[in-house]
Order: C-alpha cells, then sequence, then structure tokens
C-alpha cells in the first residue's frame, strides 16, 4: 500500500479549508438609490400616446447608484452643475419649447459627497442623451461604459435633433469603455451582460430611443427584481397598454420611431411573462416616488 506523503495530506487539506470558506462566505447582495437631481412637468398626453391633456405629470432627472459589495455603479448621471450652461449652449432654440427643467437641481456628486460615500469608479448610460450624461466630468475617475452603437451616436453633430451634446462629451478626459455584450437570448433580449457575474446586474440592448440604448436588470438581495428601461418608455404606466410616447415626442426624441415601439411591446411583453418585475423607466416619476430617494436604500 502506498502512504501519501505528508506535504500531499497538508495540500489537501488546505484546499479543501480554502473551498469550504469561499463556500460558507456569503455573496455580495445588491441595492440600489435613486438620486433624484431635478424634474419638469409636461402633460400625461405628451409621456404616452391616449395620455389625458388635462393631466400634469412630473418627470425626474434621476441617476441609479448601485451598490454590490464594495463596488458603487452610478447609472446615468442625472442634471450636473453646468447644466444651465450646456443647455445655453448646446439645446436649439426651437428645441426649449419642449425640453427643459425646472429648478431646484441637485447634483448626484453634491449629493454624494454630502453623505461622505466613496468615488465612483464605474458609470453606465443608459444612453448620452443631455438629461442622463449632464455630470460626466464631474467623475473624473469614473470609467464611463456604452453600448457599442453609441459610440457612434456620440459623435454626431450637436444640432442634430436628438444628438449628443458636445458640452456633456467631447472632454478628452473621459474614460470611455464599451459594454462587452455577449450574444444569446436572455429573458426576451437578444444580448447579455453580467456586470458582477454573479446575476444580480445584467445589462441588454434596447433598440430606437438612441442607436445604442441600454436596459439594466437588477436583483436586490432581498429577491426584488428591477427593469430599468431608461427612455424607451417614460412612463411605466406606457407598458401595461403598449403606448409608446406621443408621436411629436417620438419624433423629436427617438433615433428609430419604430424600433422604439418595439422594444416597447417587447417589455410590455416581459411584464406579462414576469409579473412581479417592476419596470423602472428614467423619469417616471410615480414609480420613483413609490420606492423612494437617497438616501434610501432599496433592497
Amino acid at each position: 500500500m502506498i502512504r501519501p506523503r505528508l506535504p500531499a495530506i497538508l495540500a489537501a487539506m488546505a484546499l479543501a479549508w480554502t473551498s469550504a470558506a469561499q463556500a460558507a462566505s456569503p455573496k455580495p447582495s445588491l441595492s440600489f438609490t435613486i438620486i433624484k437631481t431635478g424634474s419638469t412637468q409636461a402633460p400625461e398626453a405628451l409621456i404616452y400616446s391616449g395620455g389625458r391633456w388635462t393631466q400634469t405629470v412630473n418627470s425626474n432627472f434621476s441617476a441609479i447608484l448601485v451598490r454590490h459589495g464594495e463596488r458603487q455603479v452610478l447609472v446615468d448621471t442625472g442634471l450636473g452643475a453646468q447644466i444651465d450652461a450646456q443647455y445655453e449652449r448646446d439645446m436649439p432654440r426651437w428645441q426649449r419649447l419642449f425640453f427643459k427643467y425646472e429648478r431646484p437641481i441637485v447634483p448626484a456628486r453634491a449629493q454624494l459627497d454630502r453623505a461622505g460615500l466613496g468615488p465612483v469608479r464605474q458609470i453606465i448610460l443608459s444612453h448620452a442623451h443631455w438629461d442622463h450624461a449632464s455630470a460626466l466630468t464631474e467623475f473624473p475617475n469614473a470609467e464611463v461604459w456604452v453600448a457599442p452603437g453609441e459610440m457612434d451616436f456620440i459623435g454626431k453633430p450637436r444640432r442634430e435633433v436628438g444628438a449628443a451634446w458636445t458640452s456633456q462629451v467631447a472632454s478628452p478626459a473621459i474614460k470611455w469603455r464599451e459594454i462587452p455584450f455577449r450574444p444569446g437570448a436572455y429573458h426576451g433580449f437578444d444580448a447579455s451582460f453580467d456586470l458582477f457575474g454573479d446575476g444580480s446586474a445584467v445589462l441588454v440592448p434596447l433598440y430606437g430611443h438612441t442607436p445604442g440604448s441600454v436596459g439594466l436588470f437588477l436583483t436586490t438581495g432581498t429577491g426584488r427584481r428591477f427593469f430599468l428601461c431608461g427612455d424607451v418608455v417614460w412612463s411605466a404606466a406606457a407598458v401595461k397598454n403598449v403606448r409608446p410616447k406621443f408621436w411629436l415626442a417620438q419624433s423629436l426624441a427617438d433615433s428609430d420611431s419604430a424600433a422604439t415601439r418595439r422594444e416597447t411591446g417587447r417589455i410590455a411583453a416581459l411584464a406579462r411573462r414576469e409579473p412581479n418585475l417592476i419596470i423602472l423607466p428614467a423619469h417616471d416619476s410615480r414609480a420613483q416616488d413609490r420606492l423612494g430617494y437617497f438616501p434610501k436604500w432599496i433592497d
């Protein structure tokens, strides 16, 4: 009979102990918070087709901070400290009738600094429109992740309808990164990227509003599930009856209106298949009010 040598026994014991310790270690749980930076008002009928002209609704300009263990990821930035100058420089005069913001403006960076939270190292843009990318340069240490199609969109002339603004995205100091989507079906979408590698935060491509818009599935530590759908729709109420934006809003805001309508239908089908999934559009104040705002965390 061959007796195993002592070093081999000790090595095997160490490996078994390490494996057991790793199995016993709890996985980091995910939570997130909604950072409201500003808001505006509009008739409900402009938010989605079939809405009421007599009903005014609030639309938020928000960022979402996702916390996963020691990592913090900011989804969009909301309105930043330089929004007045950006708006004056890059918003065409005729579009100011339709796109505006109201005071007060409380930038996400200022809110996080007051709370003493550590630096943000990663930003994910749902898309590069002015009300989502305003504060990019206020997070100089962060990598900014966008879908491959969005990088082409970012380079378009700033006076084009719905274009990204040079005052927000042209700084050579911004550290752009492309989201490495992997092909394959994921909850009805044709590609995905697992942000933390454990299924708690999964990005998917969304087509139409901009060429490289993205959505984000979040599963919190308590098992609640959310889908951040950016600006495919401006209200969760539009999903239930598959109501896209008002036709004028589509023509002003969506790069490809037909593709955006198809994505609206895809999200509506997702909501029917998964009734416990909470659909969270980027500007829906009603949905965000129900969840609460920073410093409240959703877990």
